[in-house]
């Protein structure tokens, strides 16, 4: 039997995304219509949002550990977070977790190792372009990365928090990416990591001046293949 997948929520729309994935992509290795048993928790957005503003870490992994706790008491096997953001807490939470995880960033880098990019423009919340957590990842694979500048950090965070998080798409906040991505294509990156789970809603390889690197697929592809081949 595949293994029971709990996602750890944060923001609606990357969370749902990511389980829409796994349920619709279960089939090309279970069969038609199958997919691992998926359970998901959600605490309130602005339970998050309150620590983020803040610089309460520890308050997030709080937050993480409790959506842990109740997925593991329902059989889930290990755990995945649909939210780039919140894995800065993951150092503190994983020592208390009572399962596994799957790093996004981790499985973004090994993505972008894989298809042989080496410069890699960094686009998401002003929290997540701030830290390490995709730096470190990166920097463990001898790959490049570029962030945004402060102008742009400040423009695409408004867009994600004020816009994409309630899944309101727009074209300006379409052109507003596409633009940041422009330019880091322009200072020499060879690929742009979706580092918010809800930049896919509007940017992709078909309109984005660079490849892609959806970290939110990525999650969902590489959660199924834990599920289903261990």
């Amino acid at each position: 039997m595949p293994r029971h997948i709990g996602i750890v929520a944060c923001s609606a729309e990357g969370a749902a995304l990511c389980y829409r994935t796994i349920c619709a992509e279960g089939a090309g290795l279970l069969g038609g219509h199958a997919h691992p048993e998926v359970s998901m928790h959600t605490p309130s957005l602005a339970d998050y949002v309150a620590c983020l503003e803040r610089g309460d870490w520890s308050g997030v992994a709080a937050l993480m550990l409790t959506s842990a706790g109740k997925l593991a008491a329902i059989g889930a096997d290990f755990l995945i977070c649909p939210d780039n953001t919140i894995h800065q807490a993951l150092p503190e939470v994983l020592p208390r977790s009572p399962l596994p995880w799957l790093h996004i960033a981790e499985v973004v880098a090994d993505a972008a190792a894989a298809r042989g990019f080496r410069k890699i423009g960094i686009t998401g919340t002003r929290w997540l372009v701030d830290s390490e957590v995709y730096p470190e990842s990166f920097a463990r694979r001898g790959l490049q990365y570029l962030r945004p500048n402060a102008a742009e950090r400040d423009e695409t965070n408004r867009v994600i928090m004020d816009e994409l998080v309630g899944g309101i798409l727009t074209p300006e906040g379409t052109a507003c990416f596409q633009q940041v991505i422009a330019r880091m294509k322009g200072d020499g990156c060879d690929a742009v990591v979706l580092g918010c789970t809800e930049i896919p809603l509007i940017i992709g390889d078909a309109n984005s001046p660079l490849p892609t690197l959806d970290s939110t697929r990525l999650l969902a592809r590489a959660a199924l293949r834990r599920a289903v081949q261990g």
